[in-house]
């Protein structure tokens, strides 16, 4: 369902409807009581102090103390209200964009990593305002409007005057929103992007000093930076041109009316003690009417981040739901398949199958493994791709992720121990696969290497273990799934010789022999220790299949696969 940013800030106040609720109407009866303080003042003067009466003095003293007590009390448990249904709203908003992009269908947006972390984090934040704003709104109104009152009871003119110049005041104000609004908007776009350019930059560190490019990215990053700088500072100065405009017109407004008071005390039409109350209500209004000019900058930025959010909210998923049909085996077919850079593929691999896939071009490497990895909509590609005979368009889609795994040769670790990353695709995995795993994938040097073992700390990213650490790691927590067809991408560029052959071994021991015969795996890679294992290689060049055969047949008869593989 569409939300759009004006339904997300509309539902915000919704469902904080009752939290909103008791803290307007506190802080609404705050302005009540702030307004009534300069009005008491006044009376004190008229009715005590000009005509000596002590009694009368002390009453009122006593009514000014209790005034104090329930202007206070009120501000500090309505403000409480308010804070705890913006605290909680943004949470809320955090939540959904978390949910949104954790999407299993994935989501179709534009939007990179840098890009979502911005909007999950600084526009959630920013839509939550709406929860503090519309109660200062109603404070404010609350306050302009009593101080209204009370000046007509005291003198007309100056009543009309406060009634009419602010809503014309604010009626002026209003004008200048639009352009905070798109500034606003322009600011958090400039930011995401400076936000995703960084974290590309973090993740892609090591590759980046390895071709020595890190001079070239940081000056992208430089300029990204500036961009993001030029923008903040633009909407700075206008929002501080607005509220500056704004404040200044508001003083104005009560100058205006204390000094006609004045004029009119001189002349007899007030008593001394309602000039006070004049001049008192006149400096408290410039604090109400400021929040309600500069409300509506406040309301422009919020709506702003509103509408970045609903780009994640609003978005549709990548994947379609699918008539959920069950999948039964680990025969892997594709049919004319054509995506990317790959063109007409046809590919069959059996149950029990251990493939080795060569691409002399990289992105056919990489097209094919995102293909496979089931996250690619059926509309983004041609042909048919299918486990055990159903279209993984078709299949359910946990289902699906249990009988295909995809594990990309740059894998994330995440922050915890080893032992939660190994079984994070198996929670209830026995110690005994989980050894079997890390043997395979020769990551038990990874566990042996410290005091710990598998509860030895990793680092968000896994950036506390070396490349090859990290890679090791990973492939235990694929093979640890026992997907009944597993999918490899390069999974041992970061290691040595030596391991790369026990790890070859490995793969093939356990998920090929004894029981586990009837799983299939695809090895995509040119290293020749993970293809001296398999029982079939398949070529792509240009897109297509252009040879097949084993590891032995090829490297004998081909001098292309010769030149890609042997090294």
């Amino acid at each position: 369902m569409k939300t759009g940013g004006t339904a997300i800030l509309r539902r915000t106040l919704v469902r904080n409807r009752a939290r909103l609720g008791i803290g307007t109407v506190l802080v609404c009866l705050h302005q009540v009581a702030e307004t009534l303080v300069p009005i008491s003042i006044g009376v004190i003067v008229d009715r005590a102090v000009a005509t000596g009466d002590l009694l009368a003095l002390a009453v009122w003293r006593c009514a000014l103390a209790l005034l104090f007590l329930v202007l206070t009390a009120a501000w500090r448990y309505g403000a409480r209200f308010v804070v705890v249904a913006m605290q909680n709203e943004a949470h809320q908003l955090r939540m959904e964009v978390a949910r949104r992009i954790l999407d299993p269908r994935g989501v179709r947006t534009d939007l990179r990593a840098g890009e979502l972390l911005s909007v999950s984090t600084s526009d959630a934040d920013r839509a939550a305002w709406i929860a503090d704003i519309a109660p200062r709104a109603a404070a404010a109104l609350t306050a302009a409007i009593g101080s209204a009152v009370a000046l007509l009871l005291i003198d007309v003119p100056l009543g009309l005057a406060v009634l009419i110049g602010t809503p014309v005041i604010l009626g002026l104000l209003q004008l200048a929103a639009p352009l905070i609004t798109r500034r606003a908007t322009d600011q958090q776009a400039a930011v995401a992007r400076a936000s995703a350019m960084a974290t590309d930059l973090v993740s892609g560190l090591r590759p980046l000093r390895g071709i020595g490019a890190e001079v070239s990215a940081s000056r992208r990053y430089r300029a990204a930076s500036r961009d993001a700088l030029g923008a903040t500072l633009h909407t700075a100065k206008s929002s501080a041109v607005f509220a500056g405009v704004s404040m200044t017109v508001s003083a104005l407004l009560a100058v205006g009316v204390a000094g006609f008071a004045g004029w009119f005390a001189l002349e007899g039409r007030i008593t001394i003690g309602e000039l006070i109350t004049v001049v008192g209500l006149s400096q408290f209004f410039i604090e109400p009417l400021g929040v309600l000019a500069g409300l509506p900058g406040f309301l422009a930025l919020s709506r702003a981040s509103a509408d970045r959010l609903a780009l994640v909210l609003d978005a549709e998923p990548l994947l379609p739901a699918g008539p959920d049909h069950a999948l039964d085996g680990s025969t892997l077919s594709l049919t004319d398949v054509s995506y990317r850079s790959l063109s007409t593929v046809d590919l069959r691999v059996p149950p029990g199958e251990l493939l080795g896939v060569v691409a002399y071009r990289p992105q056919d490497a990489e097209a094919l493994a995102a293909l496979l990895s089931g996250q690619v909509p059926p509309d983004r590609y041609d042909g048919e791709v299918t486990v055990g005979g159903v279209r993984l368009s078709d299949a359910d889609l946990a289902q699906a992720r249990r009988a295909l795994l995809v594990e990309p040769h740059n894998g994330d670790l995440f922050s915890g121990t080893v032992a939660s990353n190994v079984t994070a695709g198996r929670p209830g995995a026995t110690s005994a696969e989980v050894q079997a795993a890390l043997t395979a994938s020769a990551a038990v040097d990874v566990v042996e290497a410290h005091p710990d073992g598998l509860d030895h700390q990793v680092a968000d990213r896994g950036s506390s273990l070396s490349g090859g650490q990290r890679q090791r790691v990973a492939l235990a927590r694929a093979l640890v799934a026992q997907s009944p067809v597993m999918v490899l991408h390069d999974p041992t560029t970061a290691v040595d010789a030596v391991t790369e052959h026990t790890i070859a071994g490995g793969i093939a021991d356990l998920r090929h022999r004894g029981a586990t015969r009837s799983h299939t795996t695809i090895l995509i890679t040119s290293s020749p220790a993970l293809l001296s294992v398999t029982d079939r290689v398949v070529v792509l060049d240009e897109g297509t299949v252009v040879g097949e055969g084993t590891h032995a047949q090829l490297a004998a008869r081909d001098a292309n696969y010769r030149q890609a593989v042997l090294r």
